[in-house]
C-alpha cells in the first residue's frame, strides 16, 4: 500500500490527499479562549496524558500573563476542562511551582486515573517545593489527598512511573539557578555553592508510603563523567527529563552543566539507571533533548537528521522511522500513542508550529498547517509544540496562540479520524 499525505478536515483544511487505501483525516478545534492563557505545559512522552481515564476531563493550567517567568508569589490555576459540557473550565487548585515549558508536571495517577492527578507546589512560607496528589472525587468536590513533603531535600515530581507506584523527584530550586526555564525561581535550595552534591540527584518516591530514596547523586555522576569530561569539576551539574519507560524498569535522564554561559563547553550527557539505583549507564549516542520510550529498552529520538530507534541496552541505533521528508525536524517534540501504533512529531518553523502524524503500520502520514507562536519562538517563554495524546490514541492536545485581540496562548484539540 502506498500512503502519503492525506486530508485534513474540519476547522482547518487544505492538505492535498495522498495515495492510500485508508487515508488519514483529522479535525482541529480550539477548546479554550481568552482573555486568560491556557496550556498543559509538557510534552506527551512517557504517557503524559492530559485526559482522565474516562476521557471526560482534561487537566491543564491557566495564567494571567505570558510575558515573563513566574515570580514566587505568582500562582497559576490548575483547571479541569469538561469535554462533555462544551469544554467548560473549572478551577480546582492553584500552584506556586510552575513554568511555561513544563507547567507543573501534571500527571494522572496511573492507579486512580479517573479522579487523581499529581502536580507540584511550593510552601509560600518556606519556599520548599513538594508534590501534591489531588483527587477531584466522584461528586467533583476535590481535595489534596496527600502532599509529598521532604524538609531536608524538598523535591518535586519529575516523572511518574507509567504503571504507577512511584514518581521521580529532582531539585527544581537548583534548576532555577542553573536552568531557569525549567525551574521554580526563588525556591529553597539546600545545594547552593555545591557543584556535585552527594545528597542531591535523582530521587524515587513511593506513592503509597512517601518513602524517598536517592538512587543516584551528582557526586556519583561527576565521578562517571570525569574520565571523559575533565572540565566537570569546573561547573555545577543539574538534571532534566527523568523518563521512566513503559515497563517501569529503566529510567532515562540527562546530566547537564554549563548552561550559564560561563563555560566554553557544555555537558549534556544521557544516562540510564534502574529504579533501584543499579545498572547506571552513560550513553555516548545522543538522540536529542526530548526522546520518547517505545518498548522495553528502546527509545525514539534523532540522529544525523533521521527519526531513529535507539536501544539503551545495546547502546546503538537499531532502526528508523519514516524519512527526512516526512520528519524535517526529528529532534523536535515527539510522542508515541499509548498503544504505540501512532507517532506525532511537533516542530517549529518561522513562527509557527506544525504537527506530523505517522501511522506506524503502513507509513501513512499527515502534516497540519502551521499554528502561531506569536513571536514566542525561543527562550524561556517560547511556545513549544508539546503534543499530548489521549488514552485511546484518537486525539492530541497542543498549545498555540489564538487569533484574538490579546493573542492569548490557548489549547487546541486534534481529532484523528481512523
Amino acid at each position: 500500500m502506498r500512503c502519503g499525505l492525506s486530508i485534513v478536515l474540519g476547522l482547518f483544511a487544505g492538505i492535498a490527499p495522498g495515495l492510500c487505501d485508508d487515508p488519514i483525516r483529522v479535525e482541529i478545534e480550539q477548546i479554550t479562549s481568552g482573555p486568560k492563557h491556557h496550556f498543559f505545559g509538557y510534552i506527551g512522552h512517557m504517557r503524559t496524558i492530559p485526559w482522565n481515564e474516562s476521557g471526560r476531563y482534561i487537566v491543564a493550567m491557566r495564567t494571567f500573563f505570558q510575558d515573563h517567568l513566574p515570580k514566587p508569589d505568582e500562582v497559576a490555576d490548575v483547571i479541569l476542562i469538561d469535554t462533555h459540557n462544551d469544554n467548560r473550565v473549572r478551577v480546582v487548585e492553584q500552584t506556586r511551582a510552575w513554568n511555561f515549558q513544563q507547567g507543573t508536571m501534571l500527571y494522572w495517577n496511573p492507579r486512580a486515573a479517573e479522579t487523581q492527578f499529581f502536580f507540584n507546589d511550593r510552601d509560600p512560607g518556606t519556599g520548599k517545593v513538594f508534590t501534591v496528589l489531588y483527587d477531584m472525587g466522584k461528586d467533583s468536590i476535590g481535595r489534596r489527598v496527600r502532599e509529598f513533603r521532604h524538609a531536608d531535600t524538598p523535591i518535586g515530581n519529575s516523572g511518574v512511573a507509567q504503571h504507577g507506584g512511584y514518581f521521580l523527584g529532582i531539585n527544581y530550586a537548583r534548576l532555577a539557578r542553573l536552568r531557569p526555564v525549567t525551574g521554580y525561581p526563588a525556591a529553597w535550595d539546600w545545594t547552593v555553592g555545591v557543584k556535585h552534591p552527594a545528597d542531591d540527584g535523582v530521587f524515587k518516591v513511593d506513592v503509597a508510603t512517601n518513602e524517598k530514596r536517592l538512587i543516584v547523586s551528582f557526586r556519583r555522576l561527576a565521578e562517571v563523567l570525569r574520565p571523559t569530561h575533565p572540565h566537570v569539576d569546573e561547573m555545577a551539574l543539574f538534571i532534566n527529563h527523568t523518563l521512566p519507560n513503559r515497563d517501569g524498569d529503566r529510567i532515562y535522564f540527562y546530566v547537564r552543566g554549563g548552561w550559564d554561559g560561563l563555560h566554553p563547553q557544555r555537558i549534556n550527557v544521557p544516562f540510564t539507571i534502574r529504579p533501584d539505583g543499579s545498572d547506571l549507564r552513560r550513553h555516548t549516542v545522543f538522540i536529542g533533548g526530548h526522546p520518547e520510550w517505545e518498548f522495553g529498552a528502546r527509545m525514539i529520538g534523532v540522529s544525523e537528521g533521521r527519526q531513529v530507534i535507539y536501544d539503551t541496552d545495546q547502546r546503538r541505533i537499531v532502526d528508523t522511522l519514516g524519512t527526512p521528508a516526512i520528519f524535517p525536524k526529528p529532534g523536535a517534540d515527539i510522542a508515541l500513542s499509548p498503544d504505540a501504533s501512532w507517532f506525532v512529531n511537533g516542530y517549529g518553523v518561522k513562527g509557527s508550529n506544525y504537527y506530523v502524524l505517522f501511522r506506524r503500520a503502513d507509513g501513512a502520514h499527515v502534516r497540519t498547517r502551521g499554528f502561531s507562536r506569536h513571536g514566542w519562538d525561543a527562550g524561556p517563554l517560547r511556545n513549544d509544540p508539546a503534543p499530548c495524546w489521549n488514552r485511546d490514541g484518537t486525539q492530541i492536545l497542543f498549545p498555540a496562540f489564538a487569533d484574538d485581540a490579546g493573542h492569548t496562548r490557548q489549547l487546541f484539540r486534534l481529532r484523528l479520524r481512523k
